[in-house]
């Protein structure tokens, strides 16, 4: 399992987890469609995050 902040900072959407945090808490984020708030979230593998107008499969990822 993979944290929401550290996929920011995996993609290198977020140089820092600060970066990161701010993008999430000021709704920049969405998980599977919704506005996810919070940095800790785990992911899933069928989870989808989409940042800066792109959609990211986590499965594909990690």
């Amino acid at each position: 399992m993979i944290k929401l902040y550290q996929l920011l900072k995996l993609l290198g959407i977020a140089s820092t987890g600060g970066q990161a945090k701010l993008m999430i808490i000021d709704g920049d984020v969405k998980l599977n469609g919704t506005v996810e708030t919070r940095r800790g979230r785990k992911l899933a593998p069928t989870d989808t995050v989409t940042v800066t107008g792109k959609t990211f499969n986590v499965g594909d990822l990690t």
